[in-house]
């Protein structure tokens, strides 16, 4: 300990549990700390110590014992600036810790709940089974004697430049990065927006404008990357993209977002992107889970119809009807229908999670100067891409529950199906051979 007093060092004290098993995710937490060893070592090393303290306790204990972490962080000769970035640091490890403790809870309630989610899709009969199934419960000769020129609207772009309007939780990271692998093996331009403070999707006229403009002059063959509700280009005298996207079962992907929002990497990576941003509370981030919070109405887990109030992107419909407060109310008629015509006009491939193979299959051949050799790329990298933003902290939910929530989401339910069903169509006119 250097020769200043204790008087020269402000102490925190802070209750943490102890938690019985750590991600890899700590690392990120050292290397953060790191970030701020010369200014401020004294926090640094009480934070290393907490963190290897921890881990010695993993392998003897299992269950929580309450410690007070004391930080000392000396006040003389700091800037102000360096004292609020080391308390950040050390905030940011403590919110880490409890959320540790919401992973360690998930893990119980995933494994008392395995028997119950067994029988629930045991009892679901051969339903799901064809949902499964190779072809996803199509009949592909009912569309083999479809043109596929009739059903590819890249034909009708006089100008090579990808618009990816990407869903937030439909596999979009991984598909991002399938298409930015690509375009050095097929050699185009890839860009993306920078991660954003506050992701809007609904954005006013004139940043509709803007966004058109900025698409509009990249040099072709160009991909650009973005969470937006679809932009009509001619609109603003722009050259429309060929726009695709992805879709996933609608309720699969509010419990995804449900779970992801609350994940211990989400918000550390967050607060290192911008410092000012408050840290969730301890109270939301062991909040109760998705089953109880569906059952006990809570507001989060509450899917009212024609609801614009909501910050989890749970409309699936509203990123294809467009921009504009018609589109932005969940399972509206209004929402569904323009939503349905907008991809039927202006999208050459809208891919589906589930049914990842063929999405793949009709993207190579219907847009190839970007998507050639996708499956080879995709198949070869399988575990990188598929483990790209998996979340670790999602438990199981009981398809009873899940029939719940749907009956709230029918029109989005719907909209998803009509996806389905236009891929397969799509894939169905190419007359592959089965093995395709």
């Amino acid at each position: 300990m250097p020769s200043k007093t204790r008087s020269h060092f402000h102490l925190l004290t802070i209750d943490v549990l102890e938690i019985p098993s750590f991600t890899p995710q700590t690392t990120r937490l050292t290397q953060t700390a790191s970030h701020y060893k010369r200014e401020t070592s004294t926090a640094r090393n009480a934070v290393s110590n907490h963190i290897e303290m921890a881990n010695t306790f993993r392998h003897k204990h299992f269950k929580y014992h309450q410690q007070k972490l004391e930080v000392f962080i000396p006040l003389r000769d700091f800037r102000a600036s360096e004292v609020v970035a080391a308390v950040s640091v050390t905030s940011t490890l403590i919110l880490f810790l409890h959320t540790s403790h919401l992973q360690y809870q998930l893990a119980l309630y995933t494994h008392s709940h395995d028997s119950l989610a067994s029988s629930d899709e045991g009892s679901s009969g051969h339903g799901d089974a064809s949902v499964t199934s190779k072809y996803g419960g199509f009949n592909l000769h009912e569309y083999k004697h479809l043109d596929p020129m009739s059903l590819n609207n890249t034909a009708r772009h006089q100008k090579l430049t990808l618009m990816f309007n990407r869903v937030p939780k439909v596999g979009s990271m991984s598909t991002m990065a399938l298409i930015a692998r690509l375009s050095v093996r097929n050699g185009f331009t890839f860009h993306r927006d920078k991660i954003q403070k506050i992701e809007l999707i609904q954005v006013p006229r004139r940043e509709q404008k803007r966004l058109a403009q900025l698409v509009d002059r990249f040099k072709p063959p160009s991909a650009y990357v973005k969470h937006i509700c679809y932009i009509n280009f001619t609109t603003f005298n722009a050259s429309p993209p060929i726009y695709i996207n992805m879709v996933r079962d609608p309720v699969e992907r509010v419990i995804s977002w449900y779970y992801y929002v609350r994940a211990p990497w989400y918000f550390v990576e967050r607060k290192q992107l911008f410092p000012e941003l408050p840290l969730p509370s301890t109270r939301w981030l062991k909040k109760m889970d998705y089953e109880t919070c569906v059952l006990r109405g809570d507001s989060e887990c509450r899917y009212e119809e024609g609801s614009t109030k909501r910050n989890d992107y749970a409309q699936l419909t509203e990123f294809f009807c467009g921009q504009g407060e018609k589109c932005c109310g969940l399972n509206t008629q209004y929402a569904l229908q323009k939503a349905k015509d907008t991809v039927e006009r202006h999208y050459a491939v809208v891919g589906v999670l589930e049914d990842i193979n063929v999405t793949l299959t009709v993207l190579q051949h219907y847009i190839p100067r970007f998507f050639a050799n996708a499956k080879t790329v995709y198949w070869d990298e399988v575990q990188k891409f598929s483990t790209v933003n998996r979340n670790m902290y999602k438990p199981k939910v009981s398809q009873g529950v899940k029939d719940i929530v749907r009956r709230n989401f029918t029109r989005e339910i719907e909209f998803y199906h009509f996806c389905r069903r236009r891929l397969y169509m799509q894939y169905a006119a190419l007359n592959l051979p089965e093995e395709a």
